[in-house]
């Protein structure tokens, strides 16, 4: 009996040897895993650090890139500079040896635009002038026709010159360049205002519509425009004492209308005298001949 009583104890110690080795191996196995797990973290730290580096690498050579650049356009705006001021020196020094010649020069230069100076002053006094006489004159004769139908008579400044405009119905029969009596009135006024004002010229327009007319004494309405301009002119002359140098007569036909001539009301706005007053072009000429000689 005691054979088998020693082989138990020697299976037991034996089985508590290799539990014992099971635990230790064990504990081991635990151990290496975790300082894998330690290296592992230990390498992503690298690796983040790494990435970092990099990272803030990259930035720092944008950086240095764009501190030479902006160096290198400091250098050229240094260099622009530099030839700008050499050439300041060197416009200095032909400045400073200016001929006598060359300061007569710019003696008669100076003169000449103070010359022509005046003269656009003077220019533009006679304009403003002649602009206040053409206002002051339409305010004359629109004050002297106020008893006359507004749509029969029409006054008013128009490039640069006093424009009468007249109705035919009021000056002339259909077809005819005889005054009427009534319009001898009208006329006188005008003729009064004008004589009273002998720095103007006078010139009168003969407009028609475009309804053709041919008779024995007119071919067209070329004719019966040029007609009943020079009955106007004419009448003021023999009637009124206007100096017959002083005015022009003329003829625009059809081809200067003021409305449409497709219905009654065009074609009679159509029909019409305009007496232009106008200063004397000779007055204007002269004032242009004062202008300062520009080769001086």
């Amino acid at each position: 009996m005691k054979l088998p009583v020693i082989c138990l104890a020697f299976v037991l110690a034996t089985s508590c040897v290799a539990k014992k080795q099971y635990l230790t191996s064990q504990n081991r196995v635990k151990e290496l895993e975790a300082s894998i797990a330690q290296v592992r973290n230990d390498c992503d730290k690298v690796r983040s650090q790494l990435t970092e580096s990099q990272s803030e690498a990259r930035t720092k050579e944008v950086e240095l890139n764009a501190e030479k650049s902006k160096s290198q356009g400091l250098e050229k705006q240094v260099d622009m500079l530099k030839n700008t001021n050499d050439n300041l020196l060197n416009r200095m020094a032909e400045l400073s040896v200016i001929s006598k010649t060359g300061a007569e020069s710019i003696k008669k230069s100076l003169e000449t635009m103070n010359e022509q100076s005046k003269y656009i002053k003077d220019l533009n006094s006679s304009i403003q002038r002649k602009d206040s006489l053409n206002m002051a004159l339409a305010m004359n004769i629109k004050r002297s026709l106020d008893n006359v139908n507004d749509k029969d008579i029409n006054v008013e400044v128009r490039k640069g010159v006093v424009y009468i405009s007249i109705s035919d119905k009021l000056l002339f029969k259909s077809g005819s360049d005889d005054i009427n009596a009534s319009a001898e009135t009208v006329l006188g006024k005008i003729a009064k205002v004008v004589n009273d004002h002998k720095d103007f010229d006078i010139l009168v327009e003969g407009h028609t519509d475009n309804v053709p007319i041919s008779d024995k004494c007119r071919t067209d309405n070329w004719d019966l425009s040029a007609m009943r301009a020079t009955s106007v002119v004419r009448y003021l002359q023999k009637k009124h004492k206007v100096a017959p140098e002083r005015m022009t007569a003329g003829g625009r036909g059809e081809y200067v209308p003021k409305a449409v001539n497709t219905t009654a009301e065009g074609r009679s706005a159509n029909r019409r005298t305009e007496i232009i007053i106008l200063p004397k072009l000779d007055e204007f000429f002269k004032l242009l001949e004062q202008q300062p000689d520009k080769k001086k």
